[in-house]
């Protein structure tokens, strides 16, 4: 095994221990709708609002999204996590009635029971190795019903539970202060 190799197996192994929210990243291609799922979103700026997100190789799901312009970045809920996988996994079946796909007026796939719904416009790329770095504006901000967020922690997605064991940042670091009651 080379040091490189190495390297990038710790690399690998230390970002399976970082649990990280799940979205799926759409589109409208050319050839029709794309879609894939990601755990790499990051709010960029507020004002005006701007995420990014990776995308590996700028081919298939990936292409397609770089091809179209706009894309819709749903977080998902605990309810999302068979629809992740299929978006996941290359060959299965994406966009359809059971995972809860509608169509909005321009055809572009939504997600109406997403957690939160963001419409970008992807206004540039990075290529780094075999993966691209997008940043996108934010054009439109859709707040969904509330659900657990859906985590992916050592290649299995989990639900989070926000009022579970809330860690007070001010006490020592065992201290655990008392649940917060559910939001309204």
């Amino acid at each position: 095994m080379t040091e490189v190799t190495a390297m990038t197996d710790r690399f690998k192994a230390v970002f399976r221990q970082h649990p990280a929210a799940v979205t799926l990243i759409t589109g409208l291609a050319p050839g029709g709708p794309v879609g894939l799922t990601a755990s790499s979103l990051s709010s960029v700026a507020a004002a005006p609002p701007a995420v990014s997100f990776s995308v590996t190789r700028a081919t298939g799901s990936a292409g397609g999204l770089l091809s179209a312009g706009e894309v819709s970045v749903h977080l998902l809920g605990a309810q999302h996590a068979a629809t992740a996988l299929a978006f996941s996994r290359s060959g299965e079946e994406r966009f359809t009635a059971a995972q809860g796909w509608e169509w909005d007026a321009d055809g572009h796939p939504v997600l109406p029971d997403a957690r939160a719904t963001l419409r970008c416009r992807i206004v540039d790329t990075l290529r780094v190795a075999d993966s691209s770095l997008v940043v996108a504006e934010v054009l439109d901000v859709v707040i969904g019903p509330d659900a657990e967020p859906l985590l992916y922690h050592d290649r299995r997605f989990h639900a989070f539970d926000p009022s579970a064991r809330v860690l007070d940042p001010t006490l020592p670091t065992a201290a655990v202060s008392d649940p917060q009651p559910p939001r309204a």
